[in-house]
C-alpha cells in the first residue's frame, strides 16, 4: 500500500490505476465487468474511478457515497485548475490584473 501511495502522489492518479490493475486484475474483473467502463474511467475521471474500486467490493452505501464525490470534486479540480492556469495563453482573453 505504501508502494501504491508514492505513485498516487509522484505519478498521478492513471499511473495508479495502470499499476494495481496490473497487480490485482481479479479485483478490476469483479469492478468493471467490462473493460469499456474502466478504460472510459481510466481517460475521464481517474479519481473517481480509484475510489470505485476501493469502495466496491463492500457494496457502495452511507458514506461511501461521500467519497465518490469527493473524488468527482477531485477530477473536477483537475480539469478546471489546468484551464485556469492557462487563462493567460488564450487571446483575447483577459486575467483580470
Amino acid at each position: 500500500m505504501c508502494c501504491l501511495f508514492t505513485a498516487l502522489v509522484f505519478l498521478g492518479p492513471r499511473a495508479v490505476i495502470l499499476l494495481w490493475s496490473l497487480a490485482e486484475p481479479a479485483r478490476w474483473a469483479a469492478t468493471f465487468p467490462q473493460f469499456i467502463w474502466s478504460f472510459l474511467g481510466f481517460l475521464f475521471l481517474p479519481w473517481v474511478t480509484l475510489m470505485y474500486v476501493i469502495v466496491f467490493p463492500g457494496g457502495i452505501e452511507g458514506f461511501d457515497w461521500i467519497w465518490l464525490g469527493l473524488a468527482l470534486l477531485a477530477d473536477i479540480a483537475s480539469y478546471s485548475g489546468g484551464a485556469y492556469g492557462n487563462r493567460s495563453s488564450i487571446p483575447g482573453y483577459s486575467s483580470g490584473e
